[in-house]
């Protein structure tokens, strides 16, 4: 029995001496940080398009004194609103839901400057800034959902691209105040 436990002793000892030792475990990766929203960027180019959306010049004059509205129930198109939480208390601790409402809406108006209501009538400086700060924004939040835009009736153009740039000119004006206050 006493060469049987010197044995079992031996393999015991000897055993691990035999085996290959484990690989060495990765070097640990600094984690990558996500990237983030250039504030002082988007209020520069958020301003930029407050300023060109208020100076498109309206090429029929009969309606420059008129003020479309159309409410949509379904809070089409985006607005940002008090539940976006873009109040500044808000914005030094979470920006997450207002930056994905300034997305969205961002998005609408993109789409909508592409679309046939400005086939006759495009405004590319508008469309380069909107690009611009999409892409500023989109870099941390993603594309949002696309609402394809339904075609519309060509004598309706010109009343579908004043509202659009009413809303368009309103929606910046908001943006850019939340821009202001968080690039400061």
């Amino acid at each position: 029995m006493a060469p049987l436990r010197r044995l079992r002793l031996c393999l015991c000892l000897c055993l691990p001496l035999l085996l290959p030792l484990p690989a060495a475990p990765a070097p640990a990766r600094a984690p990558v940080p996500a990237p983030r929203t250039d504030w002082a960027a988007c209020r520069k180019l958020s301003r930029e398009l407050s300023r060109l959306a208020a100076t498109v010049k309206e090429p029929h004059r009969f309606l420059e004194e008129m003020h479309l509205s159309e409410e949509d129930p379904k809070n089409w198109p985006p607005r940002i609103r008090c539940s976006d939480t873009c109040d500044p208390s808000t914005l030094d601790t979470n920006n997450t839901r207002c930056l994905r409402r300034i997305l969205q809406g961002l998005q609408h108006y993109r789409d909508l400057l592409g679309s046939d209501i400005f086939t006759a009538r495009r405004l590319p400086r508008l469309e380069a800034t909107l690009d611009q700060l999409l892409g500023l924004v989109q870099q941390e939040h993603g594309r949002p959902p696309q609402h394809p835009m339904t075609p519309s009736e060509s004598w309706a153009h010109p009343l579908l691209q004043r509202l659009a740039l009413q809303r368009l000119q309103s929606f910046a004006a908001v943006m850019s105040r939340v821009f202001a206050h968080s690039a400061s």
